[in-house]
């Protein structure tokens, strides 16, 4: 936080004011500005904390962050010029990992700068023009307030996918949300292969889940693409008691992974250093597509879910 207030104060043109929203009461270190309020909520999940700062909140548009992000100066200029049409309702910008994250932080972001390794780069990097979407991640989200109180607001218990929630809501109104490709928010990654593969786990986990129970925005060929990986993974072990046709098969799926990490090495390579881009492809994204699909099968198969709270 002591990183992401100074960012918000320098943001440019419009008033704002900040909702810092911890477990228990903590001493505001920034009293002497006004904007800046800190509520304590007791320990909830993100999507409780950001329900209690949006019904505080006096202003018409909600900015949603993450406390490990921080966002560029022009983001409210930039985001204002979308909400003068009256239909967009919520805006989404990429979570860009900083010059400053170490090594490894970098190589788990490098995961997910191609289709083929990670499967939403725009997510990551600022890609194309603007166009509708119909999910995005809170860490760099705007929403109408009027609206997202008349939806509900996050209103659950799951962490993450808390904001695949709220977009199915707001994508039911009718109106339109709108992924912005410069209205840019700087985004730290996880640090080390546990702590990446920790993180990767409850997604998959919430998107498997969701796929059942919300099939209109997580039911699609991208999210089940891992679990088919980790199936392979698995039966390529007893390959040699196989039929001989389905032994092709699976030497056949082999190579087309293989061409598919050989093109996503070469579009990471676009915008990350060689060793980043090599240890990317041929070390985390493996491990990344098999605990993913292991945890989206637990998820698929779920009739309730709980998050854990870290």
């Amino acid at each position: 936080m002591r990183e992401t207030v100074p960012h918000i104060q320098a943001l440019k043109s419009h008033s704002w004011e900040l909702f810092i929203i911890p477990n228990s009461q903590e001493q505001n270190e920034w009293q002497n500005d006004k904007r800046i309020k800190i509520i304590d909520s007791g320990k909830v999940g993100p999507a409780s904390k950001r329900d209690l700062g949006a019904r505080k909140a006096s202003g018409s548009i909600l900015v949603f962050l993450d406390d490990d992000s921080y966002p560029e100066s022009n983001i409210l200029e930039i985001a204002s010029k979308y909400f003068k049409d009256p239909n967009i309702i919520a805006l989404g910008g990429p979570g860009i990992t900083p010059i400053t994250d170490d090594f490894w932080q970098k190589v788990s972001s490098a995961v997910f700068l191609s289709n083929f390794t990670g499967g939403s780069p725009e997510r990551y990097l600022p890609i194309g023009k603007a166009r509708e979407i119909d999910d995005w991640p809170s860490v760099n989200l705007m929403v109408r307030k009027d609206i997202f109180l008349s939806v509900g607001g996050f209103d659950c218990q799951y962490w993450p996918g808390e904001d695949t929630k709220l977009c199915l809501k707001l994508k039911r109104t009718g109106k339109k949300l709108v992924y912005v490709p410069e209205m840019i928010v700087w985004h730290h990654r996880r640090a080390g292969i546990a702590m990446h593969l920790r993180q990767i786990g409850a997604y998959g986990l919430h998107r498997g889940f969701f796929a059942r129970h919300y099939p209109e925005t997580s039911f699609r060929l991208k999210y089940f693409a891992p679990s088919i990986f980790a199936i392979t993974v698995f039966l390529t072990m007893f390959i040699k008691w196989l039929p001989t046709e389905t032994q092709v098969i699976f030497e056949l799926l082999w190579v087309m992974y293989g061409i598919g990490l050989l093109i996503g090495f070469m579009q990471i390579l676009r915008h990350e250093p060689f060793i980043i881009s090599l240890m990317a492809t041929v070390f985390y994204t493996p491990l990344t597509h098999f605990y993913y699909g292991i945890q989206f099968l637990r998820g698929l198969f779920k009739t309730e879910l709980v998050s854990k709270l870290r």
